[in-house]
């Protein structure tokens, strides 16, 4: 349809969460009920439409963001991202570099193939890459057997079917959820109940028909139940929200993995922000869920994925613009990432569902989970302009032509290459593939921060340890007479040329007691590969 109208609802979905208006009493049939609003309410949205029932096309995606730096926003929000193409023929990242010579701050979505290195979309350098995490709400079910007994479990989010139909007892053998519960679908029975010791059910609770998810314990109830009666009888009743779920947030196990295909020597994704089963608006003639046939329509939708992460992002950079005008768009990043948080609601680090629950690495979660009160107040932050881009790029050896995709011309000047970004994050490589892997090298990186804060103010650093490294920082003081003036300092990592782990890392922050500021950043170091993706003609 060649208009503007939203006929999926991915757009109204996510325009809603970054800058929706108050609604009181909504929720999906009952589920996630109360007020709605977006993260910044009183912003004024333009959108701009790049998808079209036939597809879209790069153009498309370059017209629509030249037109909203013509139009003048502050902020743009892009639940969507390319694969396996390098930066200079990303429509992304080609368009959005115009965006930040005007000013313009950029949140995208990191992609949704986790839990795999390297799957990330939108690794680029001036933008905000944003990775999805679970929220302390989940959806529940009750299974009533015959005899009175309950289990409870999580559920579908789906209607009950009104029928006389069966209801299927499933236990999950092998991962095998992903060919029963579309077999139980097809059925077209009542419900089903499926018994499993998956954590990880991000993707099946979403599934277009009543069901219910039990664990072990609560399942072998189930079946002495079944296995006690020649004619068992049970109901399934759903419609119920628990809030204050721990352990949360966590990195969701579809939520796309660094290090970046694209510039793999900046760390990404920079994020994390809410992802799971966010509830947002949703066009009224488009359906939520088809169940057995009949088609069901909300005005809110329950949906999942870096597409929802990416605009509360946005929002809170739209609030961040508001109270501070004259911050550049890396400033605005650098409080988000750099004032966020590391630690789950049990005080323990946030986990990784794609890992076995493991404490989740930056490469899953960024810096750590958004925290837009402090973002307001970050003390330091971590500023760049469009010459440190494009000295970047200069370093990442693009021809002539590559760099004109950029900059729009000819004339520009890579006379100060220079691969070290002033970015409020590290990543080093120690992948030598050769005989000398045991020898040391050190890696190092050179930082600015800006004092945005009190006027004097005095900064201690504090590392994270991270075995078989040594991680020093030079000077580990920094003072401030008055704000705006600028410090900077050397942060070098020492270990063997080869590291012995896929992943390691820790935490550099920058401390001042006396005003009660943490300016924290993720330091990665890694055995993984460093190179870049070729072009798609085959040249670098």
């Amino acid at each position: 349809m060649n208009s503007t109208r939203d006929t999926d609802g991915h757009g109204t979905h996510t325009s809603t969460t970054a800058a929706g208006s108050e609604v009181q009493g909504a929720s999906y049939f009952g589920y996630a009920s109360g007020t709605a609003r977006g993260v910044a309410p009183k912003a004024r949205v333009a959108m701009y439409k790049v998808f079209f029932e036939e597809g879209s096309s790069l153009s498309d995606v370059i017209a629509a963001i030249d037109q909203a730096i013509i139009d003048g926003v502050d902020v743009l929000s892009m639940s969507f991202g390319f694969d396996g193409i390098p930066l200079y023929e990303d429509p992304i990242a080609i368009a959005t570099f115009a965006a930040l010579d005007k000013g313009i701050f950029v949140s995208t979505s990191a992609g949704n193939e986790g839990p795999f290195f390297r799957t990330l979309h939108n690794g680029t350098p001036w933008v905000l890459t944003v990775a999805a995490a679970t929220i302390d709400r989940e959806f529940f079910g009750v299974l009533t057997l015959g005899n009175g007994d309950t289990v409870t479990g999580a559920d579908s989010k789906k209607l009950k079917q009104v029928g006389k139909n069966k209801i299927v007892v499933c236990q999950d053998k092998n991962d095998s959820l992903s060919y029963q519960i579309p077999n139980v679908r097809d059925a077209k029975v009542a419900g089903g109940v499926f018994i499993t010791n998956n954590t990880d059910l991000e993707m099946f609770i979403q599934s277009s028909f009543p069901a219910i998810f039990l664990n072990l314990k609560d399942g072998e109830i189930v079946k002495d139940y079944i296995k006690s009666k020649l004619k068992s009888k049970a109901s399934l009743s759903f419609h119920k929200t628990l809030l204050g779920t721990k352990p949360a947030p966590s990195a969701t196990s579809y939520t796309s993995r660094g290090p970046s295909p694209t510039c793999p020597i900046i760390l990404k994704p920079d994020i994390l922000a809410p992802g799971s089963l966010i509830l947002a608006s949703w066009p009224g003639n488009r359906s939520v869920a088809d169940i057995n046939g009949r088609e069901l329509y909300s005005n809110f939708n329950l949906l999942s994925g870096t597409s929802m992460a990416c605009p509360h992002a946005a929002g809170v950079a739209a609030l961040l613009k508001d109270a501070h005008p004259e911050w550049s768009p890396a400033a605005i990043r650098s409080a988000i990432m750099t004032t966020s948080y590391a630690l789950d609601n049990t005080l323990s680090p946030i986990k990784d569902i794609g890992d076995d629950n493991r404490p989740a690495t930056p490469l899953a979660i960024g810096a750590g989970h958004i925290n837009p009160n402090r973002a307001l107040d970050p003390g330091l932050v971590y500023d760049a302009d469009t010459e440190d881009y494009i000295n970047l790029l200069c370093a990442l050896n693009f021809t002539k032509k590559q760099m004109k995709v950029f900059t729009k011309s000819a004339y520009f000047n890579c006379s100060t290459p220079s691969s070290d970004l002033n970015y409020p994050s590290f990543i080093a490589f120690f992948n030598a593939n050769n005989s000398n892997s045991d020898s040391k090298t050190v890696k190092q990186f050179q930082r600015t921060v800006t004092n945005v804060g009190k006027g004097k103010s005095t900064y201690v650093a504090s590392v994270t340890p991270i075995n078989g490294f040594e991680v020093k920082v030079v000077p580990n003081n920094l003072v401030f007479k008055d704000k705006n003036e600028k410090r900077s300092y050397m942060l070098s990592i020492e270990g063997p040329s080869l590291a012995k782990k896929t992943v390691a890392f820790g935490y550099l922050s920058w401390v001042d007691k006396s005003n009660k500021q943490e300016i924290r950043s993720p330091i990665v170091v890694t055995n993984l590969d460093s190179q870049a993706l070729p072009s798609s003609d085959g040249s670098n």
